[in-house]
């Protein structure tokens, strides 16, 4: 996909990774549908970006009515949807057994429902849209890409709701993508290690250090504007799809 042509939904757009993506893609002439759920950064987004070229739509990821309904009214703002960048996503921290009680259901469920239910629910919408796209030369429709963690894989202590709902996005990559397959529309998932993003931003400084220090090669948390770039080149590579990729330089976390 040429990312001029790109009309995309990008879910948690206002800021962090996802608003680095939307403005990646319209600085190369896409146009972008801003979901999130705040209001503030969402007409600062927009300002940004250009009323002409984005537009903020306050969605509850997790609401299967309000998804259907927004990813319908984003699709009449962009003249069609063929992209789709789940970057939605909270932290949920907290330990099994906790000092005073174990955790409670509600904070675990409520980490899955955004971080994964809530990028099911987007993609699926999204999907049921662009199956009906005229198909490219090479029977291209559209493209969904999902954002895990490297937590997936080697979640912390205190990672345990975390690291379930994205490793629930990590597993539903590929079923999706070979289910997906026969209507052209491809789907991939991102893996970032530690970015500098609004989470790691109110950790303290010695916090963010220690993280940094931590990573291989560079020794640095990762920028925004690189997730976007690899983003980018999924778009534009026709021949990803159903994988994972980490991009982390090299980091692999510790139990604590």
């Amino acid at each position: 996909m040429q990312l001029a042509s790109s009309l995309a939904l990008i879910t948690g757009g206002v800021s962090g990774l996802g608003l680095a993506v939307a403005k990646h893609l319209v600085a190369q002439g896409a146009k972008v549908a801003l979901f999130d759920v705040n209001d503030e950064k969402g007409a600062a987004a927009v300002a940004t970006l250009g009323e002409a070229n984005a537009r903020y739509f306050r969605t509850d990821v997790t609401s299967e009515a309000d998804v259907s309904d927004q990813v319908q009214a984003a699709r009449e703002f962009l003249g069609g949807l063929n992209t789709v960048v789940n970057c939605a996503g909270i932290l949920g921290a907290g330990r099994v057994l906790g000092r005073e009680a174990p955790m409670p259901l509600a904070n675990f469920q409520s980490t899955v429902m955004v971080n994964l239910v809530g990028s099911f629910n987007v993609a699926k919408a999204a999907a049921n849209l662009m199956q009906h796209n005229d198909a490219r030369d090479d029977g291209e429709r559209g493209v969904i890409v999902n954002t895990a963690s490297v937590a997936a894989y080697e979640g912390q202590i205190g990672q345990a709701a975390y690291s379930a709902s994205k490793g629930g996005v990590v597993g539903m990559t590929l079923p999706m993508a070979r289910e997906l397959a026969r209507f052209g529309i491809r789907v991939m998932t991102v893996a970032p290690g530690v970015f500098w993003t609004p989470m790691v931003d109110g950790m303290p400084e010695s916090v963010q250090e220690s993280l940094a220090a931590s990573i291989p090669f560079p020794s640095r948390l990762g920028q925004p504007e690189e997730f976007a770039d690899l983003v980018a080149y999924i778009l534009g590579n026709t021949y990803l799809n159903g994988e994972t990729i980490r991009l982390d330089g090299a980091t692999r976390l510790a139990p604590k």
